[in-house]
């Protein structure tokens, strides 16, 4: 069942609003379809230039952003999203196909919270979803 955003909701939701950036459709709706179940609030872009678009228009309280994307990358992305005081607050797990260690190192200095390599267990992204949200309790719709 779909869970409805009531207007009324929006400043206290952003606590449980996730923004998931990927250029391959099939991590969106994985990505989006457990972190839903998980009584999230979420949406997605499919490159960088969108997710900057909507990070500004929403800002999540959390994105999940893909390294490798056309338009503008992953790095690209959370550079601009950390150094911009009104964004900064914004958490940032990169995921990405690269799992070497400058790669890693590259994606924190960028600003990212965290680093996931793909492939990646769908279960692990929303447990550390929930640690950086501090959402320890389950809910599910």
């Amino acid at each position: 069942m779909d869970r409805v955003i009531m207007d009324n909701e929006a400043p206290a939701n952003r606590e449980r609003r996730i923004l998931v950036v990927d250029d391959e459709p099939n991590v969106i709706r994985s990505l989006t379809f457990v972190l839903e179940k998980e009584g999230y609030d979420v949406s997605s872009a499919a490159n960088g230039e969108e997710a900057m678009a909507k990070i500004q228009q929403s800002k999540p309280k959390l994105v999940l952003l893909d390294v490798m994307m056309p338009k503008k990358n992953g790095y690209e992305v959370c550079k601009e999203v950390k150094s911009n005081s009104s964004l900064s607050d914004i958490h940032i797990i990169m995921l990405t196909a690269k799992g070497q260690r400058a790669d890693r190192e590259k994606g924190l200095n960028a600003g990212a919270d965290e680093f996931m390599t793909k492939p990646f267990s769908l279960k692990t992204v929303v447990d550390k979803a929930k640690e950086i949200l501090g959402d320890g309790h389950e809910r599910k719709s």
